[in-house]
């Protein structure tokens, strides 16, 4: 018995050993700069100027849709000499024009970012394997030890290779750290065009001059419960004990943004899909119950196509408005369906309980649809009560003709009840600094 009980010790002895083993591992401190951070400057605004000489060189603001009330909506993405004049990103049209007069506005065009997006990461994998795209204008590297050695070297190749092949308007900036997210920082010291190389052994104190707004995951709101903790700078923040901005955070991501501003090697944590959703600013003639329901409509056929692509199913569905000075929302449970015909029903006695609960004259700003509790195909219940057998299975099939047209002529030649895209188009395949659009989007 004494014995079994010295083997069992010796085995949980062995146990954690392997665990601290594992979480030092995990916990590696890169020695050099191992990470490259790309970020494109300006890059709505950028690829327009590309594709329409008439605009370069001078101060562009990217509007959602053409409207002949310019004035009643918000520049979503502006050019670096607008950005140069005091303009800014998600800035209404009358303040941006009250800071530059001569400001050009332009209707987006997300169809050609799309095609400018992948010609871009076409050219830099060119030079070097892309490890992540994180967004439309963002992606990050891992560098080899060619690279390691003749970081500029690298950058100047990059920046070469795409001024040569897209074309000279469309500029980025690089940053070069032991890790992702002091590489992302760095690359916003030398905006536009510029090349930021951070080693660890030239930390912290460049960091040290950055404000809360260039380190990701401090927004504005973090940032104030920081100022209260008595941790108004960055240079607090570093100092900081790892469990304290755990606590601040309320979860472990605050621990994990110590350790990564300490410089270690800390990899994402995987997530899993959690909803499929668009919204869509309604243009001022639109802004009406009728309207916005039809709005709604195409929104969630798009955003149940794109779940389809990915093989999920939904439970759920969440309809909400913006309205001026008011807002309503509210969700539906469904059974767990992918199709058209359960998704639209669905929406419709949303807006059954919306038309009695918001005034008829309501002025909807905004619509929204999101489609949740996802389940992945392979794990799909089918509901005995409700048929789900026999009954969805057939709505399945004539859903799943209807993609195989649409993705076969490349447009709507087949919808499930009325298909009217609002003025000013690509609604579901709008501008996206999360999300890169598919072809599929733009039908």
């Amino acid at each position: 018995m004494l014995l079994s009980y010295c083997f069992i010790y010796v085995l949980f002895i062995f146990l954690l050993c392997s665990i601290d083993s594992g979480h030092e591992l995990e916990m590696r401190k890169p020695t050099t700069i191992e990470k490259l951070y790309l970020d494109f400057d300006g890059f709505f605004a950028s690829v327009m100027q590309q594709a329409m000489p008439r605009l370069r060189g001078k101060p562009v603001g990217v509007i959602p849709f053409e409207t002949s009330a310019a004035d009643s909506t918000i520049v979503i993405a502006c050019s670096k000499e607008a950005k140069a004049r005091g303009c800014k990103n998600v800035m209404p049209v009358s303040e941006a024009r009250a800071i530059c007069p001569d400001l050009i506005l332009v209707t987006q065009r997300p169809d050609l970012y799309r095609r400018a997006h992948n010609a871009l990461l076409n050219e830099i994998a060119c030079e070097i394997p892309i490890e992540t795209v994180k967004s439309i204008d963002e992606l990050c590297c891992k560098l080899d030890s060619r690279d390691i050695a003749d970081p500029l070297g690298l950058a100047k190749r990059i920046k070469g290779r795409i001024r040569k092949n897209i074309g000279e308007h469309i500029t980025c900036s690089i940053g070069f750290a032991a890790n992702r997210m002091l590489a992302k920082i760095a690359c916003k010291i030398d905006k536009p065009n510029g090349v930021t190389i951070w080693r660890p052994e030239d930390l912290p104190e460049p960091l040290f001059k950055v404000s809360f707004d260039n380190i990701p995951g401090v927004g504005s709101r973090m940032a104030w419960r920081l100022y209260l903790a008595g941790i108004p700078t960055v240079r607090d923040l570093y100092n900081a004990q790892p469990k304290h901005l755990r606590a601040l955070w309320k979860n472990v991501n605050g621990e994990r943004m110590w350790y990564a501003l300490h410089g270690y090697d800390i990899q994402a944590q995987p997530t899993g899909r959690g909803m499929y959703g668009h919204a869509r600013v309604l243009p001022p003639k639109w802004r009406t119950k009728d309207n916005a329901q039809s709005c709604s409509r195409l929104l969630l056929t798009k955003a149940a196509n794109r779940m389809r692509r990915d093989n999920f199913y939904a439970s759920s569905v969440y309809l909400w408005l913006d309205m001026r000075n008011d807002s309503w929302g509210q969700a539906r449970e469904m059974p767990c369906v992918q199709d058209d015909f359960a998704c639209l029903d669905a929406l419709d006695a949303l807006w059954n309980i919306a038309a009695a609960e918001i005034s008829p004259k309501a002025d909807i700003i905004r619509v929204g649809v999101t489609l949740a509790e996802l389940s992945p195909a392979t794990e799909r219940q089918l509901d005995l009560l409700l048929n789900d057998d026999k009954q969805r299975q057939k709505k399945e099939v004539i859903t799943n003709i209807i993609d195989g047209l649409n993705r076969k002529f490349g447009k709507r030649v087949a919808t499930i009840g009325p298909w009217v895209p609002p003025p000013g188009g690509y609604a579901g395949g709008k501008i996206s600094y999360t999300r890169i659009p598919s072809a599929e989007d733009f039908w």
